[in-house]
Order: structure tokens, then sequence, then C-alpha cells
């Protein structure tokens, strides 16, 4: 027998004899005292003793005790650990000065060999028993709630005396031993407003789950249905809410039945063992720390998701996005800027697990190759960051070129640029489904192949249906319909859509077409009309694909991103850091592509010239030049 939700809702006996004001504001040995006399009932303890930490409780035999600490420390969102007791010590000094383990707690729940087999208002009739069990106490999110209402932020469940909602995730935690189970997430619904005073005030707080791990769709996580949660009360968002979802430490109840020990205990989820310790309020000065300073970002509205990063690290991208926004040619591309489009993009990306990218702009049409030696560079070098980030990338292109650009592959795999090849396929738009086929498996929208789709400086279909260069020739013989995957994409939730252009003809840039036809020379004519999720402006397109790939490494290197995308489970990814950074866009390595390319008889886009320049500009020391600043700025 398992917990279900109706299990956890026994009834309130006795649980209006003391008002919830007083509760808010007594000490927690009086809560305490109030437990053990059986005079509190069995209502959650949310809002109780405000200020004071308190804590889950997992009981278990002795023998086990080493490898569930273990499994705390690996785990330490939803699980910290904040006491380990020796066998049959019923007190817990470091965190009271009176109390018994055994009594205090509102309700407990009772499991044998992994199943629920029902609540005990205390555990006396067991001291025996726990003679030679060790007791966890484990950091609780009830703790930080007085600094979410000192940050101005409601507490839903506070506010309508309900428990708060708890749900399993379909998020695995870190196997330790016998213990191996998905994690539990507390959820508060928040003011769209009020995202980044909640990740801020609850950042700190890392003894008691720390900030938020999820902010958005609950389907993303595993949660099909946020009206049903799996422990406590369903809680009413308001308009404008957007769910915001913590670690809990009801993990540990998980964590339990997975191992299925002869006999354990827990405290029942939402009804927890008050401490007498103050939660470490934040300095009345708010933290100027760019490197701890949390902020949210929307990433997605279908489905809604919103990433983090620190400030420290949204400075160093922003300013990646100023640099690459240089214009060297004088067209006016400022027009097109969109701030944070670098930003949201690369943030969207760190959270996908495969990345589908497109180049190629056959802009000299009465050549062969006709391809320019803008676009390729950029998406090899976000090809190489994606891969040491350990996601799956792939390259599509238009089918003429496909051997070619396999070629340039193995040679820049060979040549140290690449550390492993990039699949290279191309894209036939031959049957109604073609698109969808593509990109999802079977052609089911709910099983997507890819994350996300990048598009730089590919040929991007104009309002007319044609493909044009910045002359004003029609290249559409030369193009096969990749936007239709782009389009396509649109309509599936899950998959974003990026472009990296400089002349509002990309694939992409028709998010800002109106200031194409507007600013940009021939824009009338020349706009691409399909506008992507994201649009990234650079002077050059492979600048753009050079930022990305720093954004990517800034991203992965930032401790508050990395730990949101972790989901707070298993630890730092310090020992990575080489390897991305290996990665990164060097003068070397990218004048070796270049010379790649000049070998393939891949000429420079405005003047035609087979040499190591693009968009008419000379490797050094524009672009040599370009590179090492955004290096300066990545490391």
């Amino acid at each position: 027998m398992s917990i279900s939700r109706g299990d956890l809702e026994p009834p309130l006996e006795s649980s209006e004899m003391v008002s919830s004001e007083s509760l808010r504001s007594l000490h927690p040995a009086a809560i305490r005292q109030l437990i053990r006399t059986r005079k509190l009932g069995t209502r959650s303890t949310s809002g109780m003793a405000e200020g004071y930490k308190q804590a889950n409780i997992v009981i278990l035999h002795k023998g086990l005790a080493d490898d569930f600490e273990k499994f705390c420390h690996a785990n330490s969102g939803p699980l910290p650990l904040l006491y380990r007791s020796q066998p049959g010590e019923w007190k817990c000094t470091i965190l009271t000065d009176n109390s018994d383990i055994r009594t205090d707690c509102p309700q407990y729940c009772k499991f044998q060999y992994g199943n629920f087999t029902g609540y005990k208002s205390d555990l006396l009739e067991y001291t025996k028993e726990m003679e030679d069990m060790t007791t966890f106490y484990l950091g609780c999110s009830f703790a930080f709630e007085q600094a979410i209402l000192k940050a101005g932020v409601p507490i839903r469940n506070v506010e309508q005396k309900r428990n708060v909602s708890m749900y399993k995730t379909s998020v695995p935690c870190r196997e330790v031993g016998r213990f191996q189970c998905n994690m539990v997430v507390s959820m508060r619904p928040v003011p769209e407003g009020k995202l980044d005073a909640v990740a801020q005030a609850t950042h700190p707080a890392r003894d008691v789950h720390g900030a938020p791990v999820h902010i958005g769709h609950p389907g993303l996580i595993g949660i099909q249905d946020l009206s049903r949660p799996d422990y406590g009360d369903p809680v009413q968002p308001h308009q404008g809410d957007v769910p915001v979802f913590w670690a809990c430490g009801v993990t540990g109840v998980e964590a339990v039945q997975s191992c299925k020990p002869p006999l354990a205990f827990t405290h029942s989820p939402g009804r927890m063992f008050i401490t007498d310790c103050k939660r470490n309020e934040s300095s009345p000065v708010p933290n100027t720390d760019p490197t701890e300073t949390v902020q949210t970002f929307c990433i997605s509205q279908n489905p809604l998701h919103y990433s983090v990063a620190s400030a420290a690290a949204v400075q160093k991208i922003r300013a990646l996005e100023c640099h690459i926004g240089s214009d060297p040619g004088d067209r006016g591309i400022k027009a097109l800027f969109i701030q944070d489009e670098l930003l949201k993009a690369s943030l969207c990306m760190s959270h996908a697990a495969s990345v589908l990218i497109t180049t190629g702009f056959p802009t000299h049409f009465n050549q062969d190759p006709p391809e320019e030696t803008d676009g390729p560079p950029g998406a090899i070098a976000m090809a190489a960051m994606l891969q040491a980030l350990k996601k799956q990338v792939a390259i599509v292109t238009d089918h003429r070129a496909l051997e070619m650009n396999k070629k340039i592959i193995e040679d820049a795999v060979e040549q140290g640029i690449l550390n492993t090849p990039v699949p290279f396929l191309s894209f036939q738009d031959d049957s109604q489904d073609s698109a969808l086929r593509f990109l999802c498996h079977d052609g089911n929208p709910k099983t997507p192949r890819y994350d996300h789709l990048v598009a730089i400086e590919c040929a991007g279909r104009a309002a007319d249906g044609n493909y044009y260069n910045m002359r004003k020739v029609n290249i559409k013989h030369l193009v096969n319909p990749i936007d239709n995957l782009f389009t396509t994409a649109s309509t599936i939730p899950g998959i974003m859509t990026t472009g990296i252009g400089e002349g509002g003809n990309e694939l992409g840039m028709g998010k800002v077409k109106e200031a194409v036809r507007k600013c940009m020379p021939r824009g009338e004519l020349v706009a691409c009309d399909i506008g992507d999720d994201f649009a990234i402006t650079a002077g050059v397109s492979n600048w753009g694909g050079y930022a990305v790939s720093c954004a990517l490494y800034i991203l992965n290197c930032c401790p508050i991103h990395d730990r949101y995308l972790r989901k707070a489970v298993g630890f730092p990814r310090h020992s990575e850091q080489d390897s991305w950074a290996s990665a990164l866009p060097t003068v070397t390595k990218e004048k070796k592509l270049l010379e790649l390319l000049v070998k393939y008889g891949i000429q420079s886009g405005k003047t035609g010239n087979l040499g190591i320049e693009v968009k008419g500009l000379p490797f050094y020391d524009t672009h040599s030049a370009m590179i090492q600043q955004l290096a300066e700025i990545t490391l």
C-alpha cells in the first residue's frame, strides 16, 4: 500500500483549539508542548512559529543511515540535512532546547517494507524499536515563508488556510544504494511581477530548499494536474499567478518507500517538526553581489517556462550582445536590435536536450558553390559548445550542399576545430506532413526530436514566396524549403526557434520584418517573412553564433543557473568546465575553419573574394578582434 492523497487528508481533530494568529507568534517550544498534549490536532504547521526553521523527518534503521546521509548530500535541494541523530537519540539539542522526536510532530506516517500502513499521533509505542533507529532532520520550505512575505509576495495556501500543495515529479534523484526515487516538489502560485522577488528571497535559504527549481508549466516536470496534489491541499491561484515549484523534503517519504525497510517512520507531509533555530534573515540592505542575485526570464509561452541566472551572468551576456551589435558596414542594423534576445535564446538552448541548426546562404547564385563564408563558422561554434554540454546536435542544409558540408565537418574534426563530427542532414518537403515527420518521432507532435531550432545566415522566404540576396536577386532555385521546418515548429508546443542575421533577409528575422522594410536597403522586397521566437541581430552573423557559444558557457558556469538546470539534484558540474572552455571559439580555430571553407571554394559574401574574409571584412583584425573581445567578456 502506498500513500495516496486521501491517506494524507485525515480529519483535523481539535484543529481549531488554538487560533492561527496566535500560532504564528508562539515560540516553538510552546507549540511542541501543544502537540505533545494533543491540543493542536493534525493541522499543517505552515505559518506557525514565524521565523523559525521547521524540519521534515525520516526515521530509519541505523544500518541504512550511512546510505541515506549520502543520498541527502547527493540531493541537497530536496533533502538539506540539518542533523543526523545517534541511534535511539530522542532529543535534538543542536536544533532545540527540549524536544522528543517520538511526540513532537503533529502526525507521523508508518511504513513497513515500503508500504504506508497508517498514521500515528506519536511513536512512544515504538520506543524499543527506535533504539536501533536513526532520525534525520531535513530542512523545510515553511521556514522561508516569512522571507517571502517580507519580499511582498503573497502565500496563497496560508491565505486560504490550507496545507501547501506537493507533487511527485518525473525528475530523478541521484541514486545511492537502495535509495532511488523521483523528487517531490511544493508549489506556490506567485504573481508574475513577483517572480524575481520570490526567487531572490528564497535563494539564500539553502538549508531549507533554497530558490525554486522550476517556474512555469507543471507538465515540464511530469505533473499532470495542479488541482490534484499528491500530498497536501489544492491551492487556488489568482489571476496572473505563475506556478512556482521548490524542491520538497517529502522526497524523503518517496525514498523510504523505494528502499522498502522493514520499519520506518516519517512526519506526515505538511505537519512538521518545529525547531528553536531562527532562520538567518537577510540583511535589511538588499544583496548587491551580482553573483548572488537571482533574475528570472520567460523563455517560452507555450508551454509557459521561465529560467533563471545570476545578475553577473546576465550582465556578461548583455555585454556580448552589445559587442556583436557593432555595425561595420554602417547599414543601420541597430534598428533590428531587440534587447535580451541573445540572453533568452541562450537560456532556452541551455534547457534543450536536442538542437537542430541550419545555415547556408547561396548569395553567389552564379558560382559553384554559391555559399558564402558567413554562417557555417557560427553554426559550428554553436555546435561545438552544445556538444560539450552533452546535448544532441545536428545541422540541416540544402541538399545540393550536403556532401560538401560533410567533408568540411570531417576536416574540422581532423584539425581539432571540433571534437566529434556533427551529423549533417537535408530536408525535402515532398509531402504534406514532411516537416512534422522530420521534427517529430513518427510525426507525433507530442514526441519532438528537437527542442530548439536555430537558423544562422540562412536564406529566408520573403512575403512573395521568393528568397532574395541583398542585391534583390531571387535565389529560390538554390534553396530547399527548410523554413517550413520553422513554421511547423511554431505549431508544436515545446519546440523553440532562433534566427541569427544581420540584413533582415535571413530565416527567422521576420520577427523584425517591419523594421527591415523601413530601415534596411531594399528591405521592402528582401525582408524575411518568417519570424522565430528569438531574433539575434549581429554585425556579422558568425558573431551571433560565437556569442551564443559564449553565452551558453557563461550560463552553465553560473551556479544559480546550473542548480536550476539540475533541479537541485546531483552535484555542481565544476569538473566539466574545462571541457566547455575548450569548446569556445578562438582565433586559431576560426582561422583554420575559414581556410577550410576557402579550400572548398566558398567565397566572402560581399566581395566574392576567395580568402579568409567574411562579408568583405578581413579576418585580421576585424573578426579576430571580435573573437578576442568576446573571450575577454566570457572568461
